[in-house]
Formats: structure tokens, C-alpha cells, sequence
């Protein structure tokens, strides 16, 4: 897949594994035509470039004439970069509005098309809160930056994780499973529902995409004998959402629907809070998942995990998952043309 424009990628923590991923990411890709370009903190890569034995980035001054397929990195610093020294492995606040930059730098290219997608490295919530960072992370960030652009199909975000040929969307994400129970509705799972049915058209190519609704208690309920949420209210959602035209189950019991003959079934399943979809996705691909921004008007992709603080500029961190984030991105972009 070779969207006809660059694909950017966020530093992430500058302390995280985000910079040492990139550049590996970078040196996995460079065979398969696509154009890399980081945004981040030049010192910041090319000290990392110096510990892995890598060639040392290069300064994209410009975006346009951006270099081709070379063995250095690209790199185009955003407005804001890292006000102190960073050392891996140590967050620091001081790297919060460098992190945010580099960001809202991506956003900023799709937005006016210079960039075909914007894949993000981990950041780290506990270091964004502390420096006055109002969001619930970057899903939601991303969702405010664009929230005046038009989509073309339902409004999100909403997140999917896919990974081992399994896709999950989530109904409710950050949230302590107290508080997602309470703010399950029919209206909060037919929105993710519409979502995940229009994203499967648009940016998978699946022409009648078939979805798995969770159920929240064992045995989806046992009929009102283990709880009654499966009968007040995922069940009547998905009975809407068939009025629709959207094929979706009722609730299924989460303990048998992600074996593999049952995932045959389904293109993706519709889970009700966090860890019920993420579980089974990082069981069946710890190491390659991608987390899959829905309904925003660019395209964004990002790895299944965090900063990784305690490996951070020791040359282990793997990135298989950013290298499964960045072909994902590059196949929906070309998608969505």
C-alpha cells in the first residue's frame, strides 16, 4: 500500500520507547516504499539513532521535497520541542508541550492533506495530567483538534484494537468498569455500533461487514437470572440496529465468542468496556496490535501499548506493533484515496 503522501509519526514521551521504535520502524519499512516522516525533537532521535547504532536523522526543514527512500530518518520538528535534556526512562513534565506539539503538527498536516495519516507513539497520561493536559488521553485530544472538520460517515472517536485477526471496538474505554456499567445505553452502543459497521466499509473494503455484540454478564445474562443489562438494554440496541440494516448479534457470552472457530462469524466485535476487548486481542497478538482511531476526518493509527519507561534507550523495545500501526495506516489511507 503507497498512499500518495507521506505518513507522520508522533514522538510519543521523548523519555518512552516511542523514538527507539520509530527509527527501527523506519529501517523495517524502508523496502516497502512507504514514506516515514517523525515529528519530535531532532536531539531527541538522533541520540537514540546514536545508541542503536543507527544513522543519524536528518532535519526535514520543509515538508514538501522530503527525502525518499534514504537510511536516515526524516525528522520535522514542530513548533515546541523539548525544553531540557531528556534522559530514557525518566518522564518529565518539562517534555509535555513538546509531546502536545508534535501532535497537533500531525494533525495539522492531514488536515491540509500534505500527510496521508498521523500514527502516534505512546505518551504518558500521568505526565500529560501533571503539566495541565485537560484530555483523557490522545483519542480524545485528536477528536477536539479535528472537531470542525467534516466526516464522512458517523461522528466519533471511537477505539478499535485489532490484532491475531481479531477487531474489537469499544462501547466505553478509560473508565473504572463501576462507571462503565452505569454509563452503558442504547444510544452509547448503537452509536459505536454505526461506527464500527461504517469504518469495516470505508476503511477495510468489507462490503457487509457482520458484527459480535458482548455481553456484559456471564452467559450474556442467562436470560435475566445473571443481571439484567443484556435484556434492558445491549439486547433493544441491537434490535434497533438491525431496523437499520446493520448486521449485529444479540449479546453474546464474552467467554465463548473469541475462539477461533467463532471468530469466523464476525469482522469485528463490539465490546462493551476495556479490558473485554483488549484482553483477547493481546492475547492473540501481544507484540503486533493496532489501536484504530474511528470516526475522525484523518486517518490515525497508533501500537497497542504504553511508553515502556522501565526499557526505555536500552535497545529492547520491539516495533512490531508500530510497524503493524504504520501498514494499517498506509492501507486505510489508500482506501480513502
Amino acid at each position: 500500500m503507497r498512499p500518495p503522501s507521506p505518513i507522520v509519526v508522533s514522538m510519543g514521551d521523548p523519555a518512552g520507547i516511542g523514538p527507539e521504535i520509530i527509527l527501527k520502524a523506519y529501517q523495517s519499512l524502508r523496502g516497502d516504499g512507504l514514506r516515514l516522516v517523525a515529528l519530535g525533537d531532532h536531539r531527541v532521535f538522533s541520540d537514540m539513532a546514536g545508541r542503536l547504532g543507527l544513522p543519524a536523522p536528518t532535519r526535514a526543514a520543509q515538508f514538501s521535497g522530503l527525502p525518499g527512500e534514504t537510511a536516515a530518518l526524516p525528522v520535522l520538528e514542530p513548533p515546541v520541542v523539548c525544553s531540557r535534556a531528556v534522559e530514557p526512562g525518566r518522564p518529565d513534565a518539562a517534555h509535555a508541550g513538546a509531546v502536545k506539539s508534535a501532535i497537533e503538527t500531525g494533525v495539522s498536516l492531514c488536515r491540509d492533506g500534505r500527510a496521508s495519516a498521523l500514527v502516534t507513539a505512546p505518551i504518558s497520561k500521568a505526565v500529560m495530567y501533571e503539566a495541565g493536559f485537560d484530555f483523557p488521553g490522545h483519542t480524545e485530544f485528536l477528536a477536539d483538534l479535528t472537531a470542525d472538520m467534516p466526516v464522512s460517515g458517523p461522528r466519533g472517536p471511537a477505539m478499535m484494537l485489532s490484532g491475531g485477526g481479531l477487531r474489537v471496538v469499544l462501547v466505553t474505554i478509560h473508565l473504572a468498569l463501576r462507571n462503565a456499567i452505569e454509563a452503558l445505553s442504547p444510544d452509547r452502543i448503537a452509536t459505536t455500533a454505526r461506527l464500527t459497521d461504517h469504518a469495516l466499509r470505508q476503511d477495510f473494503g468489507i462490503a457487509a461487514p457482520r458484527l459480535a455484540l458482548a455481553g456484559l454478564n456471564p452467559h450474556a445474562g442467562e436470560g435475566g437470572a445473571l443481571g439484567e443489562e443484556e435484556r434492558r438494554i445491549v439486547n433493544p440496541a441491537a434490535a434497533g440496529l438491525r431496523t437499520e440494516g446493520i448486521d449485529i448479534t444479540d449479546a453474546l457470552p464474552p467467554d465463548t465468542m473469541f475462539h477461533a472457530e467463532a471468530r469466523t462469524h464476525y469482522d469485528a466485535a463490539v465490546c462493551l468496556y476495556h479490558d473485554q476487548g483488549l484482553i483477547p486481542v493481546k492475547t492473540l497478538d501481544f507484540d503486533g496490535g493496532v489501536n484504530i482511531t474511528l470516526g475522525l476526518p484523518i486517518v490515525r493509527t497508533s501500537p497497542d501499548h504504553g511508553t515502556a519507561f522501565p526499557i526505555a534507550g536500552q535497545g529492547k523495545a520491539r516495533p512490531d506493533s508500530l510497524i503493524a500501526a504504520i501498514r494499517e495506516a498506509a492501507a486505510i489511507a489508500e482506501r480513502r484515496g
